[in-house]
């Protein structure tokens, strides 16, 4: 139980005591219990089975991305769980929530989106397109010209009862 990890180091828990407050980003890989308050980011290692636990009387002003989370306490910022996300009774998360797995009781309070994320991963934004890509934007005659083209055709689309009449197009060009 309190042996050595697969990596060959101990596995260890980091507190934030209820009489801390902790300025920064916060960089760990094993257990993080806050009982005090972070001001700045939680960040667990890449590739760890880390698990933050924020307790009734822990707060953090800022975004967790840590595969497991738990919340019994108030959080604001947006919150990333690729693996399992529990908020307790008295969970209060002023973000989003991105969630693999979420456990909610009855209680806790999210203030924003909660968004499910595929097998763990974060839901992929499309990019915007470069201006190479886009398509060129008509000029306000060439849009006015489309248009009333478009509505002509459909008026005067040909159907079994009548035939469509040739039809004169007076535009004015600046």
């Amino acid at each position: 139980m309190f042996g050595k990890g697969k990596d060959g180091h101990k596995p260890g828990i980091t507190l934030v005591a209820n009489n801390c407050e902790m300025v920064g980003d916060v960089y760990f890989s094993d257990q993080l219990l806050v009982n005090g308050i972070v001001k700045g980011n939680i960040l667990a290692q890449e590739g760890s089975k880390a698990t933050v636990t924020v307790s009734e009387r822990g707060r953090v002003k800022g975004d967790i991305r840590v595969p497991n989370v738990i919340v019994n306490g108030k959080v604001y910022g947006d919150v990333y769980s690729d693996k399992h996300i529990e908020l307790a009774a008295k969970a209060e998360v002023k973000g989003n929530v991105y969630y693999n797995l979420i456990e909610m009781v009855m209680g806790s309070r999210v203030d924003g989106n909660l968004v499910h994320m595929k097998d763990g991963k974060m839901p992929q934004e499309k990019p915007a397109p470069t201006q190479a890509e886009r398509p060129p934007v008509p000029s306000q005659p060439e849009r006015a010209a489309a248009q009333v083209e478009k509505a002509q055709r459909a008026e005067h689309a040909e159907t079994p009862e009548r035939k469509a009449a040739p039809v004169a197009v007076k535009s004015k060009t600046a």
